[in-house]
């Protein structure tokens, strides 16, 4: 059965860091994309970070580069998203969602973490909240 479980989701003071890990079941990542992704309240779900198969390929949205950082663990079949200067603005429910990818190709991660390509599979989420 094809699984993905995040877990590392917690209430945290703004500054403070955090580990998302994105956990896959009954397949490997390695034929994947996997990306980040974040619904906070009465807003659109949108793309944190991505990372292509054999981790060649990262993209960061602009609010959370140079802050947040993406790598893969292949032998674990985890993903793994460091959260570094958490903002309030970081609040909200953390997806992890895996998009099937044969060609390495910058494009294709694009629009996997811009929603213009929905993921295969999707975990059920993990919830942030940065407050004082």
């Amino acid at each position: 059965q094809i699984q993905l479980t995040e877990s590392g989701g917690d209430l945290v003071q703004p500054g403070g860091s955090l580990r998302l890990s994105c956990a896959a079941s009954g397949f490997l990542l390695d034929n994947y994309a996997t990306g980040w992704f974040r619904q906070a309240p009465g807003k659109e779900r949108e793309g944190v970070s991505c990372i292509s198969r054999s981790d060649s390929i990262t993209y960061y949205s602009d609010s959370v580069k140079g802050r947040f950082t993406i790598a893969t663990n292949s032998a674990k079949n985890t993903v793994y998203l460091e959260m570094n200067n958490l903002k309030p603005d970081d609040t909200a429910v953390y997806y992890c969602g895996v998009l099937e990818m044969g060609r390495i190709d910058y494009n294709l991660i694009l629009k996997f973490c811009s929603g213009d390509y929905d993921a295969d599979h999707w975990g059920k989420g993990t919830p942030v909240t940065v407050s004082s």
